[in-house]
């Protein structure tokens, strides 16, 4: 994707790149667009790199990404809901969902809490607090979730093994 500029059409929801701070774009602003992945997109607005999820592109005058869930009135968190929440966050190298990446490696769920144990492709990847900060988000979209901990683990090491087949596929490391 080529880079191209737009102006916020309302106040926007962002999170600084590397850190995951949240910040907010100001309606009015000039935002330039850098990248679309996986329905994210990283933008640059004052000289700072910001990340915007795709469910908020509609401010920027995009297309907003919606991730709609089946709603329950029991109260209860769903753990395929929470599943489905975390395969619409794309590591933002490879163009691969955290889930069939095998970035995963745990889901447990007490209550209207959910934690999520992950890690990343290298311990040094840069992406790691905007990685950790797109799961919080979206998993807090999940019908009945009140709060999200994200635990960053490296043992196991990751490994391309961790991939589901078809990741692998898509990556074209299976041969």
């Amino acid at each position: 994707m080529e880079s191209r500029m737009v102006v916020a059409h309302s106040e926007c929801p962002a999170r600084m790149v590397p850190s995951g701070t949240p910040t907010t774009i100001p309606a009015g602003s000039f935002v330039t667009i850098n990248q679309a992945l996986g329905g994210n997109y990283t933008v640059t607005h004052n000289g700072n790199m910001l990340r915007v999820d795709g469910t908020d592109a509609e401010a920027l005058g995009l297309e907003a990404e919606q991730i709609e869930f089946e709603a329950h009135d029991d109260g209860i968190v769903r753990k395929e809901q929470v599943e489905q929440a975390l395969r619409t966050i794309f590591d933002p190298e490879i163009p691969i969902n955290l889930l069939d990446l095998g970035l995963i490696y745990g889901i447990d769920i007490e209550g209207r809490r959910v934690n999520i144990r992950m890690t990343l492709t290298a311990p040094t990847c840069g992406m790691g607090p905007v990685l950790i900060s797109d799961v919080n988000y979206r998993v807090a979209k999940v019908p009945n979730v009140e709060s999200v901990n994200v635990e960053l683990v490296f043992d196991p090491p990751w490994s391309r093994d961790m991939m589901t087949e078809e990741a692998q596929l898509e990556a074209g490391l299976f041969f």
